[in-house]
């Protein structure tokens, strides 16, 4: 059975693009995962293609028993959101996700201009654990048992990830 999402206000989820979009595509990931990294290129260029019909969102789902570091990431990531970045720490992340560590995190504030301080000190407080945990539930709750999975205008999406598939998939509904 596909199950059905919808997606979450704005104020409290990150997303990218009109809020009046005809197209909502929603991903659950974990900055630690080499799939998710492998499908950041092609929602780029969905977003790229789909310009103000798409509305995309974006929800943390850290597997940290087999990604150790995906918890701190989207800490760092929520942090830098906090400094009104979330979406460049978000690309950073997957563009470095071999290079996770804390002061890999501090560094990555320093490149995007943020308070590295405020910032790893947010990480390591776990300022953000709720916020992401409730990402997580939401998405057990929604049928996610791994990254990413995609919902394509609130439906499950189970098919090919690649760049044709999910634009026809997106584009025909």
């Amino acid at each position: 059975m596909t199950k059905s999402l919808t997606l979450p206000d704005a104020k409290r989820v990150h997303v990218s693009g009109s809020a009046n979009g005809s197209i909502e595509l929603l991903e659950y990931g974990d900055y630690e995962c080499l799939f998710c990294a492998d499908a950041q290129p092609i929602v780029k260029e969905i977003q790229r293609r789909l310009g103000d019909n798409l509305l995309f969102a974006f929800r943390h789902f850290p597997l940290i028993n087999i990604h150790p570091h995906s918890e701190h990431a989207a800490e760092a990531a929520e942090a830098a959101g906090a400094q009104e970045n979330f979406w460049g720490m978000h690309d950073l992340l997957f563009e470095n996700q071999r290079a996770l560590e804390d002061e890999d995190l501090v560094a990555y504030a320093g490149e995007l201009g943020l308070d590295q301080r405020r910032l790893i000190r947010e990480v390591t407080s776990s300022v953000y654990a709720l916020r992401i945990r409730e990402d997580f539930k939401s998405g057990v709750r929604g049928g996610v048992n791994g990254t990413p999975t995609l919902f394509l205008n609130g439906e499950r999406y189970d098919g090919t990830r690649d760049l044709k598939h999910l634009l026809d998939a997106l584009t025909t509904k």
